[in-house]
């Protein structure tokens, strides 16, 4: 009598074992791209991806994505990492078998991992994907320079929506933690830092650059202690000394960099050292922030010229240009906001004027302020009136604009309408003779 086959204790008789013989071929994904060409939001486009935008890159014939491309790295939507890690067979017996890591609890219980991931980055990215999405809306909007005074000025309603945005983050970390996506975890710290400060001010600063230094450590290092991270989903956070053990695998990690891009890590960075930056403006720390701002321009140098990511540079360019000015340094802040203000007529030159406006603007503003603080305030006021002429151009292209992108929309719709006409129309066949 030969050997019997080893069995799992926990195998039931009669239940239905997936094996790789029994695998439907039709139920493995698309192949999976060389590690090498996963470039994110580095490729260009051909044409825009939104109706009426005008992303055309400065120097570039291409456009840009938005940042989807950065997003799916981000977020890994397919999987990709765990794809490679356990071969496409073993990959695909565990989505049968829904054995991947998922919420398995509340709302969540009966939503698959991938449904979950499109979840956790609606939660992430919603705020910045709708104004992005939006190519009619004030850009002025999408600037993160830290602002005291936009904090002070917020109504209860503003308020009580930014709390309620500090709780989804929250939820997205412990989503991110259960999903043991790294990148996810980076962010959603990256997204609660933001969110103290957008509802706390200063008193939110100390747990706002705690959150954002977690989520550096995570970015730049090899392991990390994922019980750290999750004291930051609590509604009251207990930070707690004790001993950490970093065995969960960074972003920087060498056994991680086999399947996921470094790129991944990189994205992660500039978030982070954002809102590590403005929650040590928000602590007066300005030779500090300077430095967590100064680390992301390397970052940027590579990346497209879109006025997405001009907006990025700007943010930090006019932060760091505060934090010379809250220093009595008019001179060296002066050249940041006017290497800001630069971009904006670049991107005017390349035909996307609401953006270019947008950037001066906020620019311009910044230099008003720091003349005022330091002590030129008829030079500041001057400032403020020539951005008061700038806005009233604005406000004129965004109509422009309004209605350029009205137009596209319906023109797209009749195409559709067409398509859908031509479909459903009878094809003749031999048989049927041409009328009149």
């Amino acid at each position: 009598m030969g050997k019997k086959s080893k069995t799992s204790g926990t195998s039931k008789p009669g239940k239905f074992k997936l094996t790789k013989k029994n695998i439907d071929p039709s139920l493995f994904p698309e192949p999976l791209p060389p590690l090498a060409n996963e470039i994110g939001s580095l490729r260009l486009l051909d044409k825009p991806q939104t109706p009426g935008s005008l992303r055309k890159n400065v120097g570039d014939d291409g456009y840009d994505d938005g940042g989807v491309g950065d997003l799916k790295l981000a977020i890994d939507l397919d999987d990709h990492v765990l794809r490679r890690k356990r071969g496409e067979s073993n990959f695909v017996m565990a989505v049968q078998t829904d054995s991947l890591p998922r919420m398995r609890e509340g709302q969540f219980k009966e939503v698959y991992r991938r449904d979950q991931k499109v979840q956790l980055a609606q939660i992430l990215f919603s705020e910045d994907s709708s104004a992005d999405s939006d190519v009619t809306q004030n850009p002025t909007k999408t600037s993160e320079v830290y602002s005291e005074q936009a904090i002070e000025e917020m109504d209860e309603e503003s308020k009580k929506q930014q709390l309620d945005s500090l709780r989804s983050a929250k939820f997205a970390l412990r989503l991110s933690i259960v999903l043991k996506e790294p990148a996810c975890i980076c962010l959603s710290l990256a997204e609660i830092s933001k969110r103290y400060l957008s509802c706390y001010g200063k008193e939110g600063a100390e747990n706002a650059l705690r959150c954002a230094m977690k989520g550096i450590e995570i970015a730049t290092s090899e392991y990390y202690d994922v019980d750290e991270m999750a004291i930051e989903a609590q509604d009251k956070p207990m930070i707690k000394n004790h001993e950490k053990e970093p065995t969960y695998p960074g972003l920087l990690n060498k056994g991680l960099l086999q399947f996921m891009p470094l790129r991944v890590s990189t994205i992660c960075l500039r978030s982070v050292f954002l809102h590590a930056g403005n929650a040590l403006s928000a602590m007066s720390k300005d030779d500090e922030a300077r430095k967590q701002y100064e680390k992301a321009l390397p970052i940027l140098d590579g990346e497209p010229r879109s006025s997405r990511l001009d907006w990025e540079r700007s943010s930090f360019l006019v932060n760091i240009g505060n934090t010379y000015s809250r220093q009595g340094d008019y001179k060296n802040a002066d050249e940041m906001y006017t290497k800001a203000e630069k971009l904006g007529e670049e991107q005017c030159e390349v035909g996307a004027l609401v953006d270019g406006l947008g950037l001066i603007i906020v620019s311009m503003r910044a230099r008003a302020f720091a003349l005022k603080r330091s002590g030129k305030e008829d030079e500041g006021k001057k400032i403020m009136r020539e951005v008061l002429t700038k806005q009233v151009e604005l406000d004129k292209e965004l109509i422009k604009h309004k209605d350029e992108v009205k137009k596209v929309m319906e023109v797209g719709k009749e195409e559709v309408v067409t398509a859908k006409d031509e479909s459903a129309a009878p094809v003749a066949g031999p048989e049927v003779k041409a009328q009149g």
